[in-house]
């Protein structure tokens, strides 16, 4: 009996611990006010626990990539999501009021994953699609990944041991995913690459699966393709980052 009880002790300590480890979130949501030609917004983050370090560099990451995507003047300093809804809001009824006939119905709607998780690295993706007009509404997916013992965002660069190596490695999986000869131009079967030239995206996460590289829509090829994905196992490339990931 007594060798039970300190089993059941000793486990529990362990999921206790593992428990500590992860973030703790809540659902965060903000949702603009129902209302006919005017302009519509949907958010759906988290909110970390606001005592911790990680809580709110996570907290400000996601609160200033929210406001940087929904800031349509580009220029202007928000302090608030929901100063980015209104100013987004005030934005659409200044156009509607100076072109009432031509001015359609803006929508923003941005929605979050929690990719990945260990010790060192927590994953956001967000996934937004805003549309203020025009033949189509803009889609984006964007990782933040957080460096969980400096409490701040990783810096993509900060993930290789060597960025270099991992870009030519990448440089021929891309080719083999996309069907490109490893001796033709990068943009022989019709990609964008500025110069000929292969270069990582601006968007790199880590997911369940392996490390997902995504170009977003006008990156590296028409709207029409949409965004290119790519996603490398980690026991492929392991070797290259800085802190290993333990495959699932």
């Amino acid at each position: 009996m007594k060798l039970k009880i300190l089993f059941l002790f000793l486990f529990c300590s362990a999921l206790s611990c593992k428990n500590k480890e992860e973030a703790a979130y809540v659902p965060l949501k903000f949702e603009s006010d129902t209302c006919v030609a005017c302009a519509s917004v949907a958010i759906e983050i988290f909110e970390f626990k606001k005592d911790t370090d990680l809580g709110k560099a996570v907290n400000d990451g996601l609160r200033e990539e929210v406001v940087r995507q929904l800031n349509y003047e580009g220029d202007v300093k928000l302090a608030s999501i929901d100063d980015a809804i209104a100013a987004f809001k005030a934005e659409f009824e200044a156009l509607k009021n100076k072109y009432p006939e031509d001015t359609v119905e803006w929508e923003a709607i941005i929605k979050s994953d929690i990719t990945f998780e260990n010790d060192d690295v927590l994953t956001i993706k967000l996934d937004t699609y805003i549309f203020t007009g025009g033949a189509h509404g803009h889609s984006s997916l964007r990782f933040l990944n957080f460096n969980k013992k400096k409490n701040e965002l990783f810096e993509n660069w900060e993930l290789f041991k060597e960025k270099d190596d991992f870009e030519h490695f990448a440089a021929t999986k891309f080719r083999i995913q996309e069907s490109i000869p490893q001796n033709s131009e990068i943009n022989s079967t019709g990609f964008m690459f500025e110069g000929e030239i292969f270069y990582l995206p601006n968007n790199l996460g880590f997911t369940e699966k392996g490390l997902q590289l995504i170009y977003n829509q006008y990156e590296i090829a028409s709207y029409a393709d949409g965004p290119i994905m790519m996603t490398l196992p980690y026991d492929e490339i392991n070797k290259y980052l800085k802190s290993p990931v333990k495959a699932p």
